[in-house]
């Protein structure tokens, strides 16, 4: 049964997560950069203003008083709470232990045209949110296919039924990657860095271990005082998380490098060369291997930044900003904060500490891509094993607010499909299957996880190719009205009703 299973997921996730389903991700990041005009370039010191460079204005930062309404900023440091995971560091070491350095370039070409796929989401997302039965903003994928995608003609059901099944995909996501993975990787990773051998080797229930039970109990704990708090309580603590960790990993990450400051030439030199000319140690012809690095590099950084997924533009629909474009360019900073500095700094991290062979592309001795960085950090922190100890911490930090971000995300889901009312049921479920991460040894269950993670991008990027013409529309008429400083009407909300209130409130922006 197990091995039918797994055959059958196999099967699917060579669909998903092979070049089928990369080339439908590229291409609409690609579809995207291209009807905004190149808006990540062309307009890259506007954005840059009003998302990083505004973090100084209350209307920015300041907490909200409306109910399940929190800050632009707080939206993002929720979105970025489920995007930097296990990703930006083992994903990133995965990466380039199976296609080598050059993988590290085709993750920033992902990235680059990712940032315009994110920008869509959240432009519609934005667009198309309403309030539910609590008062409450609620918007996502779902949303823009039934009430965007369904009221083209003759795709009311088409909208309706991608709309079931993105919401489908997104709960079983939020219970694999979005719980249970990501608890399994922090519980093997302190469980390694800070063993407690009186626990440890107390085996409970077979053969599982008494520290990883007491382990998964606490991170039971900590997620039920948070989420079933609400979406306020997870944004108040992301926002004081996320930026803490982001900035504590980048400046361990700096250490190594400037230690190994001489190998940073070599560094950049394999990540461009090996791009398009793989070192030998990959395997098979050049075709293959050529290949096998395009699908790492686009793999992982998908997998990092979640853009294209539509998983973040539920979180990013709560904020309070009225203009679908100012939550758009949040959402290209999401990508660039996640892939173009925090992977890359694992990436450099690896690869001038030698713990990777910029040349034979072997890994240091005594480790795995799952163990590498760790590795790389013990190579300057050997004493006491601080090295290891500071990337398990940094893990526990990134995949626990992974947990907290993708419970939104799954409430939103099953919101969508049972109520508003009925939302604690979720949080009760995703809250138990905390412990069934902390005991578990199979993959089979990431795998799994992995597929299910996939599929919420097919139905959302069939509701945003389908809204090309709408994403273009309402670009042009913010750059005309904000960049160009011309006197046309704002384009904000699909609900005539929303459109005018937040008419009335756009001043304040």
């Amino acid at each position: 049964m197990l091995e039918q299973i797994t055959n059958i997921n196999n099967a699917i996730n060579g669909v998903v997560w092979g070049m089928p389903g990369l080339i439908l991700l590229i291409g609409t990041g690609i579809l995207m950069t291209l009807c905004t005009k190149v808006f990540q370039i062309s307009h890259l010191g506007h954005w840059w203003k009003h998302t990083i460079g505004s973090l100084f204005k209350k209307n920015v930062i300041g907490h909200r008083k409306e109910k399940g309404t929190i800050s632009p900023f707080q939206a993002l440091c929720t979105a970025l709470a489920a995007t930097v995971g296990t990703g930006n560091i083992a994903g990133v070491a995965a990466a380039i232990c199976i296609g080598g350095a050059g993988a590290v370039f085709w993750m920033w070409i992902a990235a680059f045209f990712g940032m315009m796929t994110n920008f869509s989401e959240n432009v519609l997302g934005i667009y198309f949110r309403r309030k539910n039965s609590e008062g409450e903003w609620s918007g996502g994928a779902m949303y823009y296919l039934k009430d965007g995608l369904g009221k083209k003609k003759g795709c009311k059901h088409i909208g309706t039924v991608l709309a079931v099944l993105f919401c489908l995909f997104t709960l079983l996501a939020s219970f694999g990657i979005g719980s249970m993975g990501q608890v399994n990787k922090i519980v093997a990773n302190v469980a390694s860095a800070f063993d407690i051998s009186a626990l440890s080797s107390v085996q409970v229930m077979g053969n599982i271990s008494l520290y990883n039970v007491i382990l998964g109990a606490v991170i039971m704990l900590l997620t039920a005082l948070i989420t079933l708090g609400g979406l306020k309580r997870i944004a108040n603590v992301a926002e004081k998380i996320v930026p803490f960790m982001v900035v504590l990993f980048v400046i361990g990450s700096v250490v190594i490098i400037g230690v190994n400051f001489g190998q940073i030439g070599a560094a950049f030199k394999a990540i461009f060369v090996n791009a398009f000319t793989p070192i030998a140690a990959i395997g098979g012809g050049v075709g293959t291997v050529i290949s096998k690095v395009v699908t790492q590099g686009f793999k992982r950084g998908v997998f990092s930044n979640e853009a294209g997924l539509g998983s973040s533009v539920m979180v990013h629909s709560n904020s309070s900003v009225r203009e679908p474009v100012k939550q758009g360019m949040w959402g290209v900073f999401e990508v660039f904060a996640d892939t173009m500095v925090v992977c890359t700094m694992t990436a450099l991290v690896v690869l001038t500490s030698g713990a990777y062979n910029l040349e034979t592309g072997a890994i240091m001795e005594g480790y795995t891509d799952a163990t590498l960085v760790a590795g790389a950090f013990n190579s300057v922190f050997s004493w006491g094993n601080i090295g290891g100890k500071f990337v398990a911490t940094a893990m526990f930090l990134f995949a626990f607010t992974t947990v907290l971000g993708w419970s939104h995300y799954g409430s939103k889901a099953w919101e969508y499909l049972f109520g508003a009312k009925s939302v604690v049921v979720f949080k009760i479920i995703h809250i138990i299957t905390i412990m069934f991460g902390a005991v578990m040894t199979s993959s089979l269950a990431w795998d799994i996880s992995d597929t299910f993670n996939g599929l919420m991008m097919i139905p959302n990027l069939i509701g945003v190719v389908t809204l090309v013409p709408l994403v273009s529309k309402i670009t042009k008429n913010y750059v005309d009205r904000r960049v160009r400083k011309l006197d046309v009407k704002p384009i904000l909300s699909y609900d005539p009703d929303l459109q005018a209130e937040a008419e009335q409130n756009l001043d304040g922006e």
